[in-house]
């Protein structure tokens, strides 16, 4: 390292992007930095998918019960508040211990906003300069609010988590992860919701057979769908909320999430005075997650990617940096599958080649029933299906399920899919008996 240097590299920004790979980085020998103006860990751990899913949690107990019927003596009922508590109770802790794993490996923190001054100085809250010979931008994202009248009068998903008492009216504005993960949470805890579409289809990066089964039971839960919303503002009086949509159309309502999309970070950097590249898809990087000044580099979701924005993929490239400045490696980076899942009750979860897309190739969909295999009617669940493709050679290269343990399948069939593995390999692979990994090998 340069001696006029304060850091070999310096991170702006600890969520995944940055503390699944500094760590170990700062344990190699290498002089991190990291400067975070707000909890460490950023998004994930504290005010999303942690959050989320237990909030989450007592809603998959619900549906349980509820399906289970007689078998089960007494009835069950969400408390959110106590939801809520339990949930803050989790997520607390998490920014102490990643603090801790930071500093213990030899990781600098370093509190306050960075903004670059050139290619290798940032300056802290605009006061204190910070040099380095390496950076990462690694500021995340963000949600996104619409541009019109009365926008300061929704709220975003981290209000939602937040929520002390569920509202009698929630009102959701889009339907991406977010909305209808949200839905399915309110509705649970005996909310009346609405989702509002900015189109006419929800979920569009999944199966949308299977997306219109979840929507459909959502329906007959009581959720409303909104298709075609075109929000034209939002308006109070009385402490109610009024929503403007379509043609001058109106719906009343106690409360208001947007949940139109998250953007990345990129305003107020700085970036602009070091020519880093970027639009409003995130900050470009090459193969390297290098950006077009040599010895800045981006991670995690702020960046331009067709990769998705999620926190695997953060880990991952987290992960390869690491290697990158600790010199374990110097080739491109080479993404391994991804998987994704929408955590709805059921869930949809999805890994490898679509099914649209096998269908383009030729290639063999298997269609598989599970709601009528035996291990999925212990729970008797009523809506679960799978779709697996399989290429020219008999690999599987893609699966999509919909189940409430879709995730837990999609994880068991990840190594045949990343691996290519044959028929003959998937053979030898025999999971403990009974469990929902023998039930998926089975089917590979």
């Amino acid at each position: 390292m340069a001696e006029n240097y304060d850091y070999e590299v310096l991170y702006i920004g600890a969520g995944h992007g940055t503390f699944d790979g500094a760590a170990p980085l700062a344990a190699t020998g290498v002089k991190v930095g990291i400067i975070e103006s707000g909890l460490i860990g950023g998004t994930c751990p504290n005010r999303g998918c942690n959050a989320k899913i237990s909030l989450d949690e007592p809603v998959k107990m619900v549906r349980e019960r509820e399906r289970l019927g007689d078998v089960l003596d007494g009835d069950i009922s969400m408390n959110w508040t106590q939801n809520v508590v339990h949930k803050q109770e989790i997520i607390d802790v998490i920014p102490a211990g990643l603090t801790a794993k930071l500093e213990n490996a030899g990781a600098t923190i370093i509190k306050g906003y960075a903004k670059f001054k050139d290619q290798h100085t940032v300056l802290v809250d605009d006061t204190k300069p910070v040099t380095a010979e390496k950076i990462v931008i690694s500021t995340g994202l963000r949600p996104h609010r619409l541009d019109i009248p009365g926008t300061e009068l929704a709220h975003d998903s981290e209000d939602f988590m937040n929520l002390q008492t569920m509202p009698k009216n929630v009102t959701i504005i889009g339907s991406g992860y977010i909305g209808m993960e949200f839905a399915t949470m309110a509705n649970a805890a005996g909310s009346e919701v609405t989702v509002m579409l900015h189109s006419d289809k929800v979920l569009r990066k999944f199966y949308q057979p299977f997306v219109q089964q979840v929507v459909d039971d959502l329906k007959k839960r009581g959720v409303k769908f909104v298709e075609n919303a075109d929000i034209k503002s939002f308006s109070e009086e009385n402490g109610k909320f009024d929503v403007t949509y379509q043609q001058d159309q109106h719906l009343s309502t106690d409360w208001i999430l947007d949940a139109t999309g998250r953007i990345p970070n990129v305003e107020n950097l700085g970036l602009e005075n070091v020519g880093v590249k970027f639009d409003k898809t995130g900050v470009i990087v090459n193969d390297h997650l290098q950006t077009n000044v040599e010895n800045i580099y981006a991670s995690g979701d702020v960046i331009s990617s067709d990769q998705p924005k999620l926190t695997p993929t953060a880990f991952f490239e987290s992960h390869y940096l690491m290697k990158l400045f600790a010199r374990q490696t110097t080739d491109p980076i080479d993404f391994p599958v991804i998987p994704s899942v929408v955590f709805t009750s059921p869930r949809i979860a999805k890994a490898g080649m679509s099914v649209e897309e096998g269908q383009e190739k030729g290639y063999t969909i298997t269609d598989n029933d599970l709601a009528n295999y035996w291990y999925y009617q212990i729970d008797k669940e009523q809506i679960a299906a799978s779709k697996q493709v399989h290429d020219t050679e008999g690999h599987l290269v893609g699966v999509t399920e919909i189940s409430d343990q879709a995730e837990n399948t999609v994880n068991t069939l990840l190594p045949a899919i990343e691996f290519k593995m044959s028929r003959e390999q998937v053979g030898r692979l025999i999971g403990i008996f009974p469990t929902i990994g023998y039930a998926a090998w089975h089917r590979a």
